[in-house]
Formats: C-alpha cells, sequence, structure tokens
C-alpha cells in the first residue's frame, strides 16, 4: 500500500504514479483536493485538479500559479505511470474532490476535507468503498456534534429582527463558509443587499461565475454614505476583523462567528463573538465515524487534526488506523 501512497515531508506521495496529493512544498506533479491554501500552493511545475480548483488557484496566486495545469473531470479515469486516478466530490467547498488512486488491485481514497451535510454551494461528498480512507480529523471528538445549519442561520436572521438598528458582522472564511451563509440567507428568504468585506468579492464574484446565485451583494464600504446606512444590515467578512478597528466603522456592531470552533464556548466568548454560529464546512464525530463505518476500509489512515480520538475508535471498531502526522495543514480558521 505504502508503494501507492505514503506521507512525506512535503506531503503524501504516490511512487507508483510520482505525484504528491496536495503538498507542502513545491513539486513536480500536484494533485490537488480542493482551493484552501493550507492543500492549495503555487509553485509545482504540474497541477492536476477540478475546473473550480485550477479557478480558485488563480484567482489566488495569478494565472502562472503552476508550469501547467490539467483540469480533472469528476469521476473520469486519469492513468498516472503505474496507477489510475479518478476525482470524486468531497463535499467541502466549490470544486472540492476526494481523490481516488488505484494500482495493482487496491484502492485508496484521500479525502482531503470533507463533509456530509447538505451545501447549496458544492457537490455533496461521495461514498467510494476503499481499502484504505485517508481522513482529516478536524472535529474529532465526540464533543464535536454539529447542528442544523438551518437552525444557526435562522439565529442570524432572529438577531436581525430583534436588533434592527444594529449591523451584524459575520466573521466567515472566504473561500467557502463565506458563500455558504450567504446562499443559505437567501435560502431562508433574505432578500436584502449583503455586505462585504473587500477579502470576500472576488471569489464571491468566482462562485457566482460558476453558477451559484448570491444575490444583491455590495462593497461594505462608507465611501458613498454613512455609518447608519448599514444598521441592520449584514456584512460578510474575515473572522479577524469582527474585534479590529474596520468592525467600528459600523452601527453599533453585532459580531457573529460562522465556524464550528464555536461550539466551544469560552472560544467564542475569547474572540469577543457576540452571536456564536455552529457552521462547519468539515464533517464532525458523528459524519466522520459513519463515514469510515459505511465505506468499511481495511484500513484508516488520519492525516491531521484530532488524530487520536479516531484512530483509538477505529482500533475498537477492529479496524487498523495510524495517524499520519502531517504538518502544515491548518484548521483554525475554519
Amino acid at each position: 500500500m505504502e508503494q501507492i501512497l505514503r506521507p512525506t515531508p512535503a506531503g503524501l506521495y504516490s511512487e507508483a504514479g510520482d505525484f504528491h496529493i496536495d503538498p507542502t512544498r513545491a513539486v513536480p506533479r500536484a494533485l490537488i483536493t480542493h482551493g484552501h491554501a493550507d492543500h492549495a500552493r503555487s509553485g509545482h511545475d504540474a497541477v492536476l485538479a477540478t475546473h473550480e480548483t485550477l479557478r480558485i488557484m488563480a484567482a489566488r496566486y495569478g494565472a502562472e500559479f503552476a508550469g501547467s495545469a490539467e483540469t480533472a473531470a469528476l469521476d473520469e479515469r486519469h492513468r498516472i505511470g503505474d496507477t489510475a486516478v479518478t476525482f470524486q466530490p468531497a463535499g467541502h467547498v466549490l470544486g472540492s474532490a476526494q481523490i481516488v488512486v488505484e494500482s495493482a488491485g487496491t484502492r485508496i481514497v484521500a479525502s482531503g476535507d470533507y463533509k456530509r451535510r447538505a451545501d447549496p454551494t458544492c457537490r455533496p461528498f461521495v461514498p467510494v468503498p476503499c481499502d484504505v480512507f485517508i481522513t482529516e480529523a478536524t472535529f474529532a471528538l465526540p464533543v464535536f456534534r454539529h447542528p442544523e445549519a438551518e437552525g444557526e442561520i435562522a439565529k442570524l436572521l432572529a438577531s436581525l429582527e430583534q436588533f434592527p438598528e444594529r449591523a451584524h458582522l459575520v466573521g466567515a472564511y472566504s473561500l467557502g463558509k463565506a458563500q455558504r451563509v450567504i446562499r443559505m440567507l437567501r435560502d431562508a428568504g433574505y432578500g436584502e443587499t449583503i455586505y462585504l468585506h473587500g477579502a470576500m468579492e472576488k471569489l464571491c464574484r468566482l462562485y457566482e461565475e460558476e453558477g451559484v446565485a448570491l444575490g444583491p451583494l455590495a462593497p461594505a464600504t462608507l465611501e458613498s454614505g454613512k455609518k447608519g446606512d448599514f444598521a441592520g444590515a449584514v456584512v460578510i467578512c474575515p473572522p479577524s476583523e469582527i474585534s479590529e478597528r474596520w468592525a467600528r466603522r459600523f452601527p453599533d456592531p453585532v459580531a457573529c462567528a460562522a465556524s464550528g470552533w464555536m461550539r466551544i464556548r469560552q472560544r467564542a466568548k475569547a474572540s469577543g463573538v457576540e452571536l456564536p454560529m455552529i457552521l462547519s464546512d468539515h464533517a464532525d464525530w458523528d459524519e466522520l465515524t459513519a463515514t469510515i463505518t459505511e465505506l468499511g476500509p481495511q484500513a484508516v489512515w488520519v492525516t491531521h487534526g484530532r488524530e487520536e480520538a479516531l484512530v483509538r475508535w477505529c482500533a475498537l471498531q477492529g479496524i487498523p488506523a495510524k495517524p499520519l502526522h502531517m504538518v502544515g495543514y491548518e484548521d483554525e480558521s475554519e
């Protein structure tokens, strides 16, 4: 199995195919699961990824982000060395994919990051039975059981109704989470203009170009108006901005944050969050364990996150498992 995929300092490497998956440094050939910066880096000689992920990388790094780029259509087999590779949806963000590597009768699935909840901004996770499942473990503790996303959006709408004189600043990661919050607000019937921090504009535009309708959007700027114009408005911004000087330009802002980490009350309080929204783009404990049970792998490898708890759970189920101790994959800004 380790000739097919094994961990190296640069990331998962396939000797049989001579490629890396989500490498943390520049390599000759990289297969990329999704566009988040800790998985999709620039400088590789050649990149294979979904159409949307290639567009996201170009938007973030510029058109020359790699020596060459090839589009991987979902469910299309690519012969790479002695391996057959296919990409299947991961349900994480727009364009996210699991990478299925087959060689000599063995199938390994590298999930990248994934979730099992419905998300109107990306394709849902497709379960692929395999011999080895390589999983993340960002929220792999029993305390992390995410509530229904619609209920978290309802909390925001209720606060808007209760405090019509206050702007609601929603801290959300710029790729995936921001667009999901906006689309879910629309699906819940919110039709007002939603205002964007400058860091959000480029990727929101890309999502719309890829067919994800986000409704009326506008820059969150005071250049053409006054502070009171944002009373009762929703403003989407990076999580770091909700407690910064930038936030004080808005009328009595309600600091909101959309993240799986909002399950931890002390974390929300320490971040100055008044309205925590437990909304995650990663699988929670129940989703992680249910996915492993559904796939029925002979072995599980855990890349990053809370590895020990998930490895222990696998052992109790009689499934051989090991942590890969992969370095360079961040989960704090989820």
